[in-house]
């Protein structure tokens, strides 16, 4: 610029990279930022008055100037606030208090969960165990009843084999062994229906404890968790043991995510409920088990007792009337024998009159010549010897058939009396051996007559 004093102006040093047209200070220009001062001399305190006559900036320059450090000053001062607000915000969102707390609530509602479900799990399993508890003790009570059906069996059986041992005519396929023979059959089927339902326990006890077992490791697994989770939570950082653990955060070691943890529990769960479901469902059979086969039973040895009473009773009425058979027929062969002597007695009694006839006769007999008349004192002693002879045929028949018919009566006697015997031996094999071998059903309480008693205490369990 011509008039200017060279010397001044050559001490200032250009920055190439602002324009040299620009004369308002640009708050982003290099020149601008305060990393470093140019030298510059500064011109002497008394300054001629030739310089005084060239001014270097205008006004608008100076106003310019002026706004430009006011807005230079701002910009500055906001970005040095937003700084400072950044840092804070930072600060604060990464305070580890702050983020202790946040993962200790987390871990707190981690805890609550795994203690929800364990109090799940446990409650679970202690029904399971009273279920299998009950199971057992029904399993027991079948088992305990099967033994016992033996001796209904060897009871019927042995009836069986007694009612063999009668005689004669009592030995016929009548009441009381059709009976008996129902009877073992009944009692045959009951066994196979307590085997299969003592099968079914044997096998729903498996079941039972493989649940259990399901729960009590699934309810271990929470309890560690539970007591991890709970240490992790209770650590601060004035907790003794605190380390660095470099790249742990990059090691996953999951299984699961809370859905499938939630669904593994609760699949356990109802595994144990179906089971016990089941187990209930199978403990109500044993119940139906029990007090069908006990009535069938029962019932069947009221029947045979009722068929051996009505033979006892049907054995009793043919032996007294055999006895009363028996004692007219002996009394018919004392009255028989007295007969027979009487006709005996007849017999030798017409033979004094037969002689006394024939004698005569033979007197007779030697009369002489027309003296020898067959005159009516002849005629009747021809006639008394004939009546004496037809009187002692007539007589001797009677003997014979009196002889005869007290055969018959000693013949029927005996049959009589062996008839008598059978009776008093089947008698005895009824009345005395078999039926009373049946007074008492051989069975504990909870069978028989009492089984619905016990059972409903089972089922009320």
């Amino acid at each position: 610029m011509p008039g200017r004093v060279s010397t001044y102006y050559q001490s200032s040093k250009v920055n190439p990279n602002r324009p040299f047209g620009a004369r308002t200070i640009d708050p982003n220009t290099y020149s601008s930022q305060i990393y470093s001062m140019d030298a510059f001399k500064i011109p002497p305190l008394f300054q001629s008055a030739r310089n005084a006559l060239y001014t270097r900036y205008s006004l608008n320059d100076w106003d310019n100037s002026n706004h430009a450090a006011y807005n230079t000053s701002d910009y500055l001062r906001n970005g040095a606030e937003r700084l400072r607000l950044d840092t804070l915000r930072l600060c604060k969102e990464t305070d580890a208090r702050r983020t202790q707390s946040d993962v200790g609530k987390k871990l707190g509602e981690r805890v609550n969960d795994i203690v929800f479900w364990k109090n799940e799990l446990l409650h679970e399993t202690d029904e399971m165990l009273a279920e299998i508890a009950a199971l057992k003790e029904a399993k027991r009570l079948v088992e305990k009843a099967l033994p016992e059906t033996e001796d209904v069996l060897s009871i019927a059986q042995e009836c069986l084999y007694n009612r063999e041992k009668r005689q004669g005519i009592d030995l016929v396929h009548d009441g009381p062994e059709t009976a008996l023979i129902d009877e073992v059959s009944s009692i045959r089927k009951c066994q196979e229906k307590l085997r299969n339902v003592i099968d079914k326990t044997t096998a729903q006890l498996n079941l039972n404890r493989a649940a259990q077992h399901e729960l009590e490791k699934d309810s271990g697994d929470k309890f560690i968790a539970q007591n991890l989770d709970e240490c992790a939570q209770q650590l601060t950082g004035s907790s003794r043991g605190l380390a660095y653990h470099n790249g742990i955060e990059n090691i996953d070691n999951t299984k699961s995510v809370p859905e499938t943890w939630c669904m593994f529990t609760n699949n356990n769960i109802k595994r144990s409920q179906a089971e016990r479901a089941a187990s209930r469902h199978l403990r109500n059979e044993f119940n139906t088990v029990l007090n069908d086969c006990a009535n069938e039973m029962w019932n069947q040895w009221n029947l045979t007792n009722q068929a051996l009473t009505d033979r006892i009773k049907d054995t009793l009425d043919a032996r007294n009337k055999i006895q009363t058979h028996l004692s007219k027929v002996l009394q018919e062969i004392f009255d028989m024998s007295k007969h027979i002597e009487l006709i005996k007695k007849a017999i030798q009694d017409k033979e004094n009159p037969l002689q006394v006839a024939q004698t005569r006769l033979d007197i007779r007999m030697r009369r002489p010549n027309v003296e020898a008349c067959r005159d009516t004192a002849q005629l009747r002693l021809i006639d008394e010897i004939d009546e004496i002879y037809d009187t002692l045929e007539t007589l001797q028949n009677k003997l014979r058939r009196a002889e005869n018919s007290m055969q018959d009566l000693f013949l029927i006697k005996a049959s009589l009396e062996e008839n008598l015997a059978i009776k008093n031996n089947t008698l005895f094999i009824d009345r005395e051996k078999c039926l009373a071998m049946r007074k008492t059903f051989p069975m504990s309480p909870i069978c028989g007559v009492r089984l619905r008693t016990s059972s409903d205490l089972l089922l009320n369990k």
